[in-house]
């Protein structure tokens, strides 16, 4: 047996794990996902490159098949996700401190977003769509006085932003830096980003200044209660149980950074979607409101802007006749699944009808799905039916992206206004 185990761990000649292999386009990492789907749909690769620290593993195991991210999303016995989610190694209280209850199971996973459920209430809900509809007004107001101009700066990482920290209530003067901050959170390993700096230093620095950021906030939000999410977070209360101020500073930065980073990319690689698909654009003009809620989850198809999540085996496991060991990393990869053959009808092209759509773009089921799924859909809809109805001739170039395993993030997309 063991001889058969070490057979396997041999390293699969389709390499997902250089850096260079993110920096290509998504159309090039697809050639390689669809070999991988197809011929060895769970295979052995070195660990992937960019580690902050020196690799404790030696490899992890590639998840790239549609039915098998749902079975390791959803068996969390089995695929823990409390030892971390990201394939980098980092270090324990990084961990602790930045993924929230991304980096936790049942049954601490479970109270803990109970609680902050508990903070989205009917009304705070309601008002947060208020917002979002007139966030996305003036957004577009903007843009038509800006003319030509960068469509990430000028609207796509605007409206996440502006979203996330009105509803959290985070003073105006803020709100810059804090979005700063969450883009250092995602993107350390990016030589623009790091800008001379070492990795390490920017990921700390990020993180340190969104949980400070946080917390005093929390600290203020309990002396000075107002109608905002952080007031209702340090109020929130479940069978007795209320959320301690590190549990409030992790759920700041975890929201911080889903919050602004992938609505904000969806935004941009949709908008560079119609450019590339204009008869989906007039499709969707036709009858937008008719269209609008399917078309959104294509939106989110298509873009895939969390690329991948890590888990750990807890016990020996078979999967498709590969042997995975307790203590093995596994790798959903989000955008193979997401162009799956078996589940999406010619997926490389983006359709704005496409139903049924089961796509992976907020997890594939189980504890972890995302529960800002339709606070991110509010936001695409609300945007896209102000761009598209009152910017009809917008275009855009081509986009330059961030190097990098877990965002497929967008640093800058060039827009026209005709």
């Amino acid at each position: 047996m063991t001889s058969a185990v070490s057979e396997q761990k041999t390293y699969d000649p389709v390499s997902v794990s250089p850096l260079s292999f993110w920096a290509a386009t998504a159309e090039e990492r697809e050639e390689s996902f669809r070999v991988l789907r197809r011929e060895r749909p769970i295979s052995w690769h070195p660990p992937l490159e960019g580690s902050l620290m020196p690799p404790q593993q030696d490899g992890i195991w590639a998840v790239v098949r549609h039915e098998d991210i749902l079975r390791v999303s959803k068996d969390w016995e089995t695929f823990t996700s409390a030892e971390g989610v990201q394939q980098e190694e980092v270090p324990d209280e990084i961990l602790e401190a930045a993924e929230s209850f991304l980096g936790m199971d049942p049954p601490r996973h479970t109270r803990l977003r109970k609680l902050v459920s508990a903070a989205f209430t009917p009304r705070q809900v309601a008002k947060i769509e208020e917002q979002i509809k007139n966030q996305a007004r003036t957004i577009v107001d903007e843009l038509l006085d800006a003319g030509d101009c960068d469509l990430v700066s000028q609207v796509s990482k605007r409206l996440p932003m502006w979203t996330i920290y009105e509803m959290m209530g985070l003073p105006v003067a803020d709100r810059e830096a804090a979005a700063h901050a969450a883009d250092g959170m995602v993107s350390w390993a990016d030589e623009d980003v790091a800008a001379g700096r070492e990795p390490g230093t920017v990921l700390n620095e990020s993180l340190v200044t969104l949980l400070s950021k946080g917390l005093e906030f929390a600290e203020f939000r309990r002396a000075n209660p107002a109608e905002d999410l952080m007031t209702n977070l340090v109020q929130a209360e479940v069978d007795g149980h209320r959320l301690s101020d590190e549990e409030i500073g992790a759920f700041f930065v975890l929201l911080s950074v889903a919050g602004n980073d992938t609505t904000r990319n969806t935004i941009s690689l949709t908008a560079k979607a119609f450019t590339d698909f204009p008869d989906q654009k007039a499709l969707l003009l036709e009858d937008f409101d008719g269209r609008i809620k399917t078309a959104t989850e294509e939106f989110v198809r298509w873009a895939s802007p969390v690329m991948t999540f890590r888990r750990t085996v807890t016990k020996d496991v078979e999967l498709h006749g590969r042997h995975l060991s307790a203590g093995d990393w596994v790798v959903m990869f989000y955008s193979s699944g997401n162009r799956d053959e078996s589940v999406f009808a010619d997926p490389n092209r983006f359709d704005i009808t496409r139903n049924p759509n089961p796509h992976v773009g907020f997890g594939g089921g189980g504890p972890h799905f995302c529960m800002g799924n339709m606070l991110a859909k509010t936001q695409l809809r609300a945007l896209f039916g102000e761009l598209l109805h009152r910017v009809p001739g917008l275009q855009v170039g081509e986009p330059t992206y961030l190097t990098g395993n877990f965002v497929r993030g967008v640093k800058s997309l060039p827009c026209t206004i005709r």
